[in-house]
């Protein structure tokens, strides 16, 4: 699976070094990029069928404290950031919770979401603390993960706080669900609010079609990790999107087609004392891909 079903790639790749960089600007760097992003390919009217909404998961910047996520995630020209606890700490109390939300606010960036969160007990005090913290960070969504037999009782929370919880798939070597597919086997019958978070790169590497998996979750796909692989099969071959094997240009098609309303969080597992440079491009070529799809639009 590639990007070779979408013609002129070299077009693409131009797009994401051009066209990116100029509709990206400082001056036009705001909650309207993706809006931004797609009027650049056509006519306003088109503006929300094209626009796929690009955020970083803090993962990502993990070997960096919040201060320096912050300042990262700006230079990569999204306002939209889902938060691992390295930046801000399931311990922390309501006032530095507070405290953090305020510097992001400052910073101009959105809390699209929180984790991935491990549920690990089954019971209300455990799980209900998630819920407790992920509400004072002001988290619409938690991504997250546990054991499928506490779906029950995550679910009675997650309707209590009006939150979703986005399960994440983790690959071959996840005994809960290394699939989206078990994720969506899992929430049948339940909640709206209960749903997927697709790792496409662990996604692929259980055999499964991230476009196909993005097709049949609908309305259950709540978030998205996004990341390249140069081979398909193997875990450690992490690369800068757009230089591996992943079918970016058709998984955005299908997103637009869907009008996904979630966020396609990019995380970058690789180079992490030195992230910025390999994040930048792969945001770039994110961006090409949208602008070359608008165009075609």
């Amino acid at each position: 699976m590639s990007d070779q079903n979408v013609p002129r790639r070299s077009f693409l790749k131009l797009a994401a070094l051009g066209a990116a960089s100029a509709v990206f600007s400082k001056e036009s760097y705001g909650l309207e990029a993706p809006l931004t992003l797609a009027r650049a390919g056509g006519s306003n009217s088109k503006a929300k069928e094209v626009g796929v909404k690009l955020g970083v998961a803090s993962y990502s910047l993990r070997n960096f404290p919040r201060a320096k996520a912050i300042e990262m995630t700006k230079a990569l020209g999204t306002p939209y950031i889902n938060l691992k606890s390295v930046h801000l700490p399931y311990e922390s109390s309501p006032a530095e919770i507070a405290a953090a939300r305020r510097e992001l606010e400052a910073a101009g960036l959105q809390i699209v979401g929180g984790g991935t969160i491990t549920f690990e007990k089954d019971t209300d005090d455990d799980v209900q603390r998630y819920f407790d913290y992920a509400k004072a960070a002001g988290m619409p969504v938690m991504v997250s993960t546990c054991n499928p037999a506490f779906l029950p009782r995550v679910e009675k929370f997650a309707k209590r706080y009006d939150i979703k919880v986005a399960l994440h798939n983790h690959g071959p070597e996840d005994t809960n669900f290394p699939s989206p597919y078990d994720v969506l086997k899992a929430v049948k019958g339940m909640d709206a609010r209960m749903g997927l978070c697709m790792d496409i790169g662990h996604t692929v590497r259980t055999g499964t079609d991230p476009v196909r998996a993005a097709a049949d979750a609908g309305p259950r796909l709540l978030d998205m990790h996004a990341k390249d692989l140069r081979d398909l099969k193997v875990k450690e071959s992490q690369c800068i999107v757009g230089e591996g094997q992943m079918p970016i240009a058709a998984l955005f098609r299908q997103l637009q087609k869907m009008r996904y309303l979630g966020y396609v969080n990019l995380e970058y597992e690789i180079d992490a004392d030195d992230p910025l440079p390999g994040m930048k491009q792969s945001m770039a070529h994110m961006r090409g891909v949208l602008v070359g799809l608008a165009v075609r639009s």
